[in-house]
């Protein structure tokens, strides 16, 4: 079991996301986490966090209409160093 299990909060984990481009829809894309229906969790594992990262948050948030994600990379020697907010406002 995992610790949102474990705390009774609820979660999808690899949850589909339309892709659309000029209104158009053109693919699918998948959240690794979504917590509660509002807070997005995307997971990395890289060298660093690159602007590509954080735009990837930015479009599924605009996707699903919601407002808060974080971007997590687990490559750091600490996990706080990892962890980017993101806010669409």
């Amino acid at each position: 079991m995992n610790q949102l299990t474990l705390r009774g909060i609820p979660f999808e984990r690899q949850r589909p996301v339309p892709v659309s481009y000029k209104e158009r829809n053109v693919g699918e894309g998948r959240v690794d986490l979504l917590v509660a229906q509002e807070l997005l969790v995307e997971l990395k594992a890289v060298e660093a966090l690159a602007p590509i990262h954080k735009a990837q948050v930015i479009s599924y948030l605009k996707a699903m209409g919601l407002h808060l994600g974080l971007l997590i990379n687990f490559n750091v020697p600490v996990l706080r160093a990892g962890i980017q907010r993101v806010v669409l406002s």
